[in-house]
């Protein structure tokens, strides 16, 4: 038995990452961090249907060859389960420190905010989970593709400090949940319940009015 599994470990040794094997990722980095650092700065938001566009339609073309839209039907529940045990300390976490600084405060109205949040984080979900998350698995493995794709995510958010902390934190969580339960419903209400959580815990100083990019450098904080 012993020997067994030593061939089997000298057969399927660790694949370190080939980036190669991620076109689409590399596409999606590019599209994201080209309009965040060059198009918005000089042309404004004019423009942010260009990005959305190519990212969506490289998550569209991702899903019909794969045939995964991550909505798979036995992962949601759960998936819920397991993306509650995730959120609720993250939650917690924000909103104690933010009555700890005093930056706890609210800010309008819950639902139309957490609407809007879940449309959102559910677009980003999709994208990071179906295409960047897979094609970090294929290109290196199940496990380090999680690491891999939360660090790009973080990536994204960068160079806002708390944001890029806090969506690489979150993204290690919510990878490893897809992995196990592909459905991404639990981690749209997990981001926007995240992400409502920081606005109300800290004030626009300290997330930076969630700017990344460009943009946060702009801001007085960022400077």
């Amino acid at each position: 038995m012993l020997i067994r599994f030593r061939d089997l470990r000298q057969r399927a040794p660790p694949r370190a990452l080939c980036w190669s094997g991620m076109p689409l990722t590399i596409a999606i980095l590019s599209a994201v961090l080209s309009y965040t650092w060059l198009i918005e700065p000089r042309l404004g938001q004019d423009l942010v249907a260009l990005p959305v566009a190519v990212v969506a339609a490289i998550g569209v073309v991702t899903a019909v060859r794969s045939g995964e839209w991550g909505f798979a039907p036995g992962a949601l529940i759960p998936g819920l389960r397991a993306a509650t045990l995730f959120t609720i300390p993250l939650v917690a976490l924000f909103l104690a420190a933010g009555a700890a600084l005093g930056t706890l405060h609210h800010r309008g109205n819950v639902g139309s905010a957490f609407a809007g949040l879940v449309l959102w984080g559910g677009s980003q979900q999709w994208i990071l989970q179906t295409v960047i998350l897979r094609e970090a698995q294929r290109a290196s493995s199940r496990t380090m593709g999680v690491i891999v794709a939360a660090l790009l995510f973080g990536v994204l958010h960068l160079p806002n400090p708390l944001l890029t902390i806090v969506t690489l934190v979150g993204a290690l969580g919510w990878c490893a949940i897809y992995g196990r339960y592909p459905n991404i419903i639990p981690l749209a209400l997990s981001h926007a319940i995240g992400t409502l959580a920081l606005m109300y815990a800290f004030d626009d100083r300290i997330i930076g009015g969630l700017h990344v990019g460009y943009s946060y450098l702009k801001l007085d904080g960022g400077s």
